[in-house]
C-alpha cells in the first residue's frame, strides 16, 4: 500500500545575512507551531529552492511567504501571514492582517528595508 505524500509546508524566505533579520527569524523558529513552517535562508539556498516566481534578487530584497498552494506574498503581508500561523502571534496577525492595516504597515516595512541596508552583512 502506498503512503500518501505529506502536504507541503508553507515556506518563509528570509535574508540570513541580515543580523536583525536572522535574530528575529530565530525567535520565530523557537515558537510553538514553527515546526509546521519551512524556513529558507535565501543566502544559502540553491536557486531551485526558491520555486516559481521568486528570483534570488527579489527574495533578498524583502521577506516572502509561499503558501502550500504556491501563492506568494511578501513584505508586511508575509509577516502577518507568518504571525497568523504561529499560535502565540496569531492575534497580532489577525489584528494587522486586514487590508486597511496592511496599507499602514507596508510603508513602515519599506522604511525598515531602507535602514536594513546598513545592517546587512555582505556575502
Amino acid at each position: 500500500m502506498k503512503t500518501p505524500a505529506a502536504a507541503p509546508l508553507p515556506t518563509l524566505y528570509f535574508d540570513g545575512a541580515c543580523p536583525v533579520c536572522s535574530r528575529e527569524v530565530a525567535m520565530y523558529r523557537s515558537q510553538p507551531g514553527a515546526e509546521h513552517i519551512q524556513w529558507l535562508d535565501v543566502t544559502r539556498c540553491a536557486p531551485s529552492e526558491l520555486g516559481p516566481g521568486l528570483s534570488r534578487e527579489a527574495a533578498m530584497a524583502r521577506l516572502h511567504w509561499r503558501h502550500p498552494d504556491g501563492r506568494l506574498v511578501s513584505g508586511a503581508q508575509a509577516f502577518t501571514t507568518l504571525w497568523q500561523t504561529l499560535p502565540r502571534w496569531a492575534w497580532l496577525g489577525r489584528l494587522l492582517g486586514s487590508a486597511f492595516a496592511l496599507k499602514l504597515l507596508e510603508p513602515a516595512y519599506r522604511g525598515f528595508l531602507f535602514i536594513r541596508r546598513a545592517w546587512r552583512q555582505p556575502k
